[in-house]
């Protein structure tokens, strides 16, 4: 299997220092926070094989690293046009996508995501895709709560999650009123 080299840039963000991958094509391929650095190894591993990724340090920031940046910054809507490529199971890609769709500043249930992929039963099922999706943020695991809208576990901890959800849900109620956020999409 051939090795696939990815950039490395580590980005200053109001919760830690968090770790950005791009492939040569600019597509932001994972996203994991410095204190978790041993995690997105892991995902990487599962997704693509062992042995087949190299990390290489960037020489300049990336489109995905400003787009982060204006993200922690205020746009929560700039994520929405950044390119993403991601391995993983064709369930776990239909996940990701489901929860690209979750718009900014919303929330929604383990159950309710495994209704929008027309998957009723497979709510533990969604739950581990959501657990094994390499790029927090972006694709928004971090929108997804309890059946009782009690805050689940986070791959960043749960801390970094009030936090994310507190900004996201002040960027939306400063919305002019009858505008809808931004759509959130998953390149194909």
């Amino acid at each position: 299997m051939a090795v696939q080299t990815f950039l490395l840039e580590r980005l200053s963000t109001p919760l830690g220092q968090m770790l950005v991958l791009t492939d040569a094509q600019a597509s932001l391929r994972a996203v994991d926070w410095e204190d978790y650095e041993s995690r997105m190894h892991t995902l990487l591993r599962r997704q693509y094989g062992q042995g087949t990724v190299a990390l290489r340090d960037a020489a300049r920031p990336s489109q995905a690293s400003r787009t982060l940046q204006a993200y922690f910054d205020g746009d929560v809507g700039a994520i929405a046009r950044l390119p993403v490529a991601f391995g993983g199971t064709p369930f776990q890609r239909q996940v990701w996508q489901a929860l690209r769709a979750i718009e900014g500043g919303r929330t929604v249930s383990y159950g309710a995501l495994a209704e929008r992929i027309a998957r009723p039963t497979a709510v533990r099922a969604v739950g581990l895709a959501n657990g094994a999706n390499p790029v927090g943020i972006v694709i928004p695991c971090h929108r997804v709560i309890g059946a009782n809208a009690a805050l689940t576990g986070y791959g960043g901890g749960l801390h970094r999650k009030r936090w994310l959800l507190a900004h996201e849900a002040d960027w939306l109620s400063a919305q002019p009123a009858g505008a809808a956020p931004a759509a959130l999409s998953t390149p194909g």
